[in-house]
């Protein structure tokens, strides 16, 4: 049975988290956009939402319904890009108001190939910013599409909130464009669910500035992959955006408010195991529309 994530062998390379310094509750008003967004996350997964544009998002496995209950229609699809198979969409939400980028975890053999592929590349959003090579070219292949429709639907929709989200590699590939769209002068608000690292120190102190958007970066017990890839100083110096939102709770439970610790600077690295169960579940099955065909 093939990983979730190519780089869960290379998990006992992964270095120590820091010590935690500052870490306090998270407010309702937070607690109900990460519930909200990481259905959004969850519906990048769902084949069609990826190959029939200008239509409302739905997901058959029945794991977005909140999303499902706002006016949505897909303003672009991409599934499959030929060299990484980067899959998402980008979507309006007349309902809240919003223009949401989401994109897919792994699901393919080009998508683990991505995520293997992890050296450090020079990323033009901010000076000195490096990018993992594989999130970066998966980031690449869709950025034509991605920036195209968010120009549209800004010039339709100017007080439209624009959001970045998905889940794994689709969390790491929603870092990058909310990177590149604030390197721009674009607002954007991101949200991520059991992303691995996208970049170096510099691209996450740049994506922790506050003037062009809040960043929310989810972590769920046990999952191994947002330890991924190791940190190794000078070798690979990946580093993680701040701050990291833990939920405490298991598997295949509700999360409530009081499951989740917000850690200011530090993380808690909540015991990663080479277990799936822990990736898959961020508010719900977050994934379970990955063998929808």
């Amino acid at each position: 049975m093939k990983s979730t994530f190519a780089l869960l062998a290379l998990s006992g390379l992964s270095a120590a988290a820091p010590l935690v310094t500052r870490k306090e509750a998270v407010t309702t008003a937070v607690f109900d956009k990460l519930l909200f967004y990481s259905q959004y996350a969850a519906a990048a997964y769902c084949k069609v939402n990826n190959d029939s544009p200008n239509t409302k998002i739905t997901c058959p496995q029945k794991n977005c319904a909140k999303v499902e209950a706002a006016n949505t229609s897909t303003l672009t699809e991409f599934e499959n890009t030929v060299e990484t198979d980067a899959t998402g969409f980008v979507a309006t939400d007349a309902t809240n108001s919003l223009i949401v980028i989401s994109f897919r975890g792994s699901k393919s053999e080009k998508n683990w190939g991505a995520n293997a592929d992890f050296t450090l590349e020079s990323f033009s959003a901010c000076s000195g910013c490096e990018a993992h090579s594989g999130f970066k070219e998966s980031w690449e292949e869709t950025q034509t599409a991605v920036l195209a429709a968010v120009k549209k639907a800004q010039a339709k929709y100017p007080k439209y909130k624009v959001i970045a989200t998905g889940h794994s590699l689709g969390g790491a590939m929603a870092t990058l464009a909310t990177a590149a769209l604030r390197g721009n002068g674009t607002t954007v608000d991101l949200y991520t669910y059991g992303s691995p690292k996208a970049g170096n120190d510099k691209l996450a102190s740049f994506l922790q500035k506050t003037d062009k958007g809040l960043s929310y970066r989810v972590v769920h017990k046990a999952d191994t992959v947002p330890s991924l890839p190791p940190s190794v100083p000078i070798l690979m110096p990946f580093e993680h955006i701040m701050p990291e939102y833990y939920i405490s709770s298991g598997n295949k439970v509700d999360v409530k408010q009081s499951d989740i610790t917000v850690y200011k600077d530090g993380e808690d690295d909540g015991n990663p195991s080479d277990e799936v169960d822990p990736h898959r579940w961020y508010f719900g099955p977050i994934s379970s529309c990955d063998n929808d065909d």
